[in-house]
């Protein structure tokens, strides 16, 4: 079973990698990476703004790199990307 993991701590994995948090100004999203906390036991990563594919790969890289278990996956009818990140 995995264990418990905390959105602000994958922040922390992908600021520290010079990754760039996405912020809501202006009635919109910054380009930049999303934590969403998606249970106990898992995060949700997003890319706000152009290259989403590219750039969620590379989030995903850094992560797995750092011992996280690492899912692409994508929201339901076409949505968006998002990774699935765990820890083991």
């Amino acid at each position: 079973m995995a264990q418990r993991i905390r959105a602000r701590d994958v922040d922390d994995v992908l600021g520290a990698a010079g990754h760039s948090s996405s912020e809501f100004d202006g009635g919109d999203w910054d380009p930049g990476y999303r934590t969403v906390q998606a249970g106990p036991r898992a995060v949700h990563v997003f890319h706000d703004g152009p290259g989403e594919q590219q750039q969620i790969a590379a989030y995903g890289a850094t992560l797995q790199q750092t011992g996280h278990t690492v899912q692409h996956q994508q929201q339901d009818h076409g949505g968006r990307r998002r990774l699935l990140v765990t820890r083991p």
